[in-house]
């Protein structure tokens, strides 16, 4: 049974509260998922060479893929054995924050515009004489429902980020995050791709901003946490 973190330290103040503690091995089994997946479907597209729309998806899914590998650096940093330092114990969670901002959010933000091209891609799907064209209509955007269970993710307390920011600026960061997906995605479909990509650089700038932030700040609470906690009782 786990136990309970002090929450006062020696010097009488309030310490700060950290993530909880998670393993490991899960992350970095979802690092290879993140790697592998949009790595090997950005560079499928690349293959096709077609459309103008593919491109700013291409970008987000290597960044995603990318991102991962770095996520993976962070996660193998992880120790609590002897010699472990105030960075190792913020191993994984600063590796979740990378998967989180840099990893899932770009591949959130593909998914509509690069569902849309693919399912209207004149060379992927070569018209038959006399074949109706169908178009797939409001059915396009349930890819993107994807990015609701992630908004409760991030909001209902399971992500990273509800421990380095306050509620108010949780729910702000995350509402930027869904006002800029959906902006991108009309942008898109309007064939504003420079407005699409403006709108996607913000959004990448802001996920670069906060990581570092939250790194940062992950590091800062640990080494106050670590400083004034109580000594463990001796075995």
């Amino acid at each position: 049974m786990s136990k309970d973190r002090p929450t006062i330290g020696t010097d009488g103040l309030a310490l700060p509260i950290l993530p909880p503690e998670r393993d490991p091995r899960v992350w970095a089994r979802l690092c290879r998922i993140m790697f592998y997946t949009p790595g090997f479907l950005a560079l499928l597209l690349l293959k096709v060479g077609e459309p103008t729309g593919f491109g700013i998806s291409v970008e987000l899914l290597m960044l995603g893929s990318m991102s991962a590998i770095v996520g993976g650096l962070y996660i193998g940093t992880q120790s609590e054995s002897a010699g472990a330092d105030h960075s190792s114990r913020i191993g994984t969670w600063c590796g979740s924050l990378v998967l989180e901002l840099l990893a899932v959010v770009p591949i959130l933000c593909a998914v509509p515009s690069l569902f849309h091209e693919l399912a209207n891609s004149k060379l992927l799907h070569a018209l038959t004489p006399g074949a109706v064209d169908i178009s797939l209509g409001a059915s396009e955007l349930l890819p993107a429902v994807a990015i609701l269970p992630f908004m409760l993710y991030q909001l209902a307390g399971f992500g990273t980020l509800h421990y380095i920011v306050s509620r108010p600026m949780n729910w702000a960061i995350n509402i930027g995050i869904l006002g800029l997906i959906i902006a991108s995605t009309v942008a898109n479909r309007q064939g504003a791709f420079g407005v699409e990509k403006a709108l996607v650089g913000v959004l990448v700038i802001a996920m670069v901003i906060t990581l570092f932030y939250g790194v940062l700040k992950l590091r800062q609470m640990q080494t106050l946490y670590d400083a004034n906690s109580p000594p463990k009782a001796a075995k």
